[in-house]
Formats: structure tokens, C-alpha cells, sequence
């Protein structure tokens, strides 16, 4: 997938559990869309389709699609099932659009609880969810033991769970593939728990780039604050250097979180310092956020290493194929 021929034919596949509506489709494909995200966010599926004789049906939500998409020569990445959840109508000329997110994040993990947890481990906690809802845990040792003195789910999906104990900890939480993954942020594992190969773009790969950075009110660290129960008091934590601390507004439970809520935001700051967009004129189906890429050839500053933080694959019915990604800085690079 890494060399394309620039003549290239785009191909996909959409599938109904043993109903190939490829050809069905590909006479009335308008563009098709596939969004995937580093986590807490579901990967998205859009397909853009003609009605113009009105013999299209509307699909039934619910139903689940698989999805493949790469170039006809080199063949398919399968990209995995994905859940109608909206179905569009609109004209004239009268289209159908139908979207589909990936089906491991949809219902039951939606569903709220109510529940604590005491002196346990992430790990644990992370365990007894996947158990729940069928799924593999995949976590990340360093991550696994860190030790959790109270944590409450109070009227919460475990969704939402994963997304809060995810940027409590700077970490990917998703679940692709049957299992659920929670790793540091740039530690670049696949839903089987292998490393993702790294991958290098040239300028001449791309058709458009944007590159920003922002010296304007840059953060020197992050101060967190918790309430110390045995001294009636309000304390904080400092992570990074005093000058032009960033103050999260929460008071934490203990100087612990304190600390771990301070040192994930911090991170984030860290990332977000530069930003780099490519779109690829010739797209890259192999391609998946939280990669390491290195870019060339375009200015020093801007060549290296980046994390891949999303990727939006467009695949349009007048054969056109391109990949959008989104970079940003390696922490400690």
C-alpha cells in the first residue's frame, strides 16, 4: 500500500452480513467516506449515494456494514463493521445518505450504571469492563497497575468511563475488533496488540499541507488542585515549570489525581504545541492514528517524526481516492 501507481483505480467493498452491495452501489456512488479516530470518539462510516429514479431503498438502521477500501491493484484494508445509526434523504437531485458508526461502541457500552470501585488497580476496573461486554483487555502494563483508591460511576455509560479514565491518563481508550484497548498515547498498538509500523510521506505524496504552531499564551505546566481532608485544606500540584502555569478549575479527591489529571493535561499541551495536515492525492487505506510518521521534504521544522492523530479516507464515484491526516508533536521527540 506504501507505493501506489499514479494511475491507479480506487476499489471498496461494503458488505451486509452475506450480501455483497458492492455493485449494487458502485453504479450510484457519490463518495464514500471513512473517518477513524485515535479513541473516544467512534469511527465513522458515510456513504453519499444517487436516488435520481427513486429505486433506492432506505436502509434500515441498526443493520451493520463491513467496510474495505484500498486500490484495485494492490487490494482491500479491511476497516471493520460499522452500525447504521442516521439515514438522510435529500434533493433534489434526491440523495441518500447514510452513516455508520463502528459497531464496537455502540449499545450496550452506552448504557448507564451506577457503581464504585475501591482499592483496586486500573487494571482491574479495565478487566471487569471488557468481561462485561465480551471483549478482550488489551492494556498496557504501565498503565494496568497503577493502583485506584475510589472511583464512582455515578449515573455514567461505560463509554463515557473509558473516555474520562482515557484523558485522566493520557491514554487511547477504544474498542476495535473485540477488544478493548487502553494504552499511553503514542505507544501505537492494533487492536491485537502489535506495534503499528512506522510509515514516511514525501512532499511529493501530498497534494495539499498545512503546518501551525502558536507562541501565544504558551503554557509552561500545569498546576492541579486537591482538597486535604486531614488538614481542611486546599492544595495543588505542580507538573512542568511556575512561569505561566495553566490552573485546572477541578478540585481533586487526593494529590494522587491531583497529580495524574496535571500531568495528562500537561501532555496534551505538549502535543497540541504544533499541528501538521496533510491530504494524500493518492490515499493510504494502510494507514491508522497513532502511528509514528515521518515526513520529508518539506522545511525544516516540519520534517520528522509526527503521531498520526486521525484519518479521514474519501473515495468518490468519479474514481478519486485521497487520505486526510491530521499530526501533531511527539512528546519528548
Amino acid at each position: 500500500m506504501s507505493s501506489v501507481a499514479p494511475y491507479a483505480i480506487p476499489a471498496w467493498r461494503v458488505v451486509l452480513p452475506g450480501v455483497d452491495l458492492t455493485e449494487r452501489l458502485k453504479p450510484r456512488l457519490l463518495d464514500l467516506t471513512l473517518t477513524e479516530c485515535r479513541g473516544g470518539e467512534a469511527d465513522q462510516l458515510e456513504l453519499r449515494l444517487h436516488d435520481h429514479d427513486g429505486a433506492l431503498a432506505l436502509p434500515r438502521k441498526g443493520v451493520l456494514l463491513q467496510a474495505a477500501i484500498g486500490w484495485r491493484d494492490a487490494g482491500l484494508v479491511d476497516k471493520g463493521s460499522f452500525k447504521v445509526d442516521e439515514v438522510e434523504h435529500s434533493g433534489a437531485p434526491d440523495v441518500i445518505t447514510v452513516r455508520a458508526r463502528s459497531a464496537d461502541l455502540t449499545q450496550p457500552l452506552r448504557t448507564r450504571h451506577e457503581r464504585s470501585w475501591h482499592d483496586t488497580t486500573l487494571g482491574a476496573i479495565l478487566r471487569n469492563l471488557a468481561g462485561e461486554h465480551g471483549l478482550q483487555a488489551r492494556i498496557a502494563p504501565a498503565l494496568a497497575s497503577i493502583a485506584i483508591s475510589h472511583l464512582d460511576q455515578t449515573e455514567e455509560s461505560d463509554a463515557n468511563l473509558l473516555t474520562r479514565l482515557a484523558k485522566r491518563y493520557d491514554a487511547v481508550a477504544t474498542v476495535k475488533a473485540g477488544a478493548l484497548i487502553f494504552a499511553p498515547i503514542g505507544a501505537g498498538t492494533t487492536p491485537t496488540g502489535n506495534v503499528l509500523p512506522g510509515a514516511t510521506i514525501t512532499r511529493a505524496s501530498g497534494d495539499q499541507h498545512r503546518y501551525s504552531t502558536a507562541d501565544r499564551d504558551v503554557y509552561t505546566g500545569v498546576r492541579a488542585y486537591w482538597h486535604d481532608k486531614a488538614e481542611a485544606q486546599r492544595k495543588s500540584v505542580l507538573v512542568g515549570q511556575s512561569g505561566n502555569a495553566k490552573r485546572l478549575r477541578e478540585s481533586y479527591s487526593s494529590e494522587a489525581e491531583a497529580r495524574e489529571q496535571a500531568n495528562a493535561e500537561w501532555q496534551r499541551i505538549q502535543r497540541g504545541a504544533a499541528k501538521f495536515a496533510l491530504i494524500l492525492a493518492l490515499g493510504r487505506a494502510d494507514l491508522y492514528p497513532e502511528q509514528r510518521i515521518t515526513v520529508a521534504g518539506f522545511k525544516a521544522g516540519i520534517d520528522g517524526e509526527w503521531l498520526l492523530a486521525r484519518t479521514t479516507h474519501t473515495i468518490t464515484g468519479s474514481a478519486g481516492f485521497t487520505t486526510a491526516l491530521e499530526l501533531e508533536t511527539i512528546v519528548g521527540a
